[in-house]
């Protein structure tokens, strides 16, 4: 199936900056193709992380093998396990070596809403369906397996495309992260104002930690 005329994401764009390249991202499509069918989702929240310069950022202290991904080149998926039960997306960005990486936190699926009630059967409407980072990748139908994976690769089973019109800079809003511990109040989440699809704030709360000693996970890249 095509793209319908849209074009993949510019890779030299993403390798900007990450609070540089996430409101751009705003209005960019995700497609994701699967054996069940296509599911395409228009994002209209994002937040970025710096990588080893952001003690937000899963790369604050540097290269793991869950964060390896983040320090290749720009446009590819980070996907991470939060919570013990949901799954996070990412587009990779900034320079080759260089680990950040923008957090998709909402959108609108504008194809493909039955498949992803199925995935998603709790939503209460079509505007919860990616309501949410966790929900957004359940609508989409993303997790372990698209962990890597190249989304500017036309024979890629997930897929970022550029936004038919950039959303004009008076209608994006800033503000501070969420779910994070440290770096809370950077004001780098975007989100288009206004849009019923973008998830409520929550102020970071500290979690308690398991009988393991283990503290659960957090919405961060």
């Amino acid at each position: 199936m095509g793209d319908a005329g849209l074009t993949a994401f510019p890779r030299e764009t993403l390798r900007g900056p990450a609070p540089d390249v996430a409101p751009a991202l705003l209005g960019a499509h995700v497609v994701s193709d699967s054996p069940a069918g296509r599911v395409v989702v228009r994002l209209t929240e994002v937040e970025a992380y710096a990588g080893e310069a952001d003690p937000g950022s899963h790369a604050f202290r540097g290269r793991t093998r869950r964060n390896v991904v983040m320090f290749g080149d720009a446009g590819f998926l980070y996907v991470y396990f939060t919570y013990g039960m949901h799954w996070c997306a990412n587009v990779v960005c900034g320079v080759d070596g260089a680990a950040a990486a923008v957090l998709l936190r909402a959108g609108e699926v504008v194809a493909g809403a039955a498949l992803a009630r199925t995935r998603r059967p709790a939503a209460r409407s079509d505007v919860e369906l990616a309501r949410g980072p966790a929900r957004l990748c359940s609508a989409l139908g993303v997790g372990r397996e698209s962990y890597g994976l190249d989304l500017l690769d036309p024979a890629s089973p997930v897929r970022l495309l550029a936004p038919a019109l950039p959303v004009p800079p008076d209608d994006v809003a800033v503000g501070p992260r969420v779910g994070v511990t440290a770096g809370a109040e950077t004001p780098w989440r975007f989100w288009i104002a206004s849009d019923p699809t973008v998830s409520a704030y929550r102020a970071h709360v500290p979690r308690r930690r398991t009988s393991g000693g283990r503290r659960t996970g957090e919405s961060s890249a």
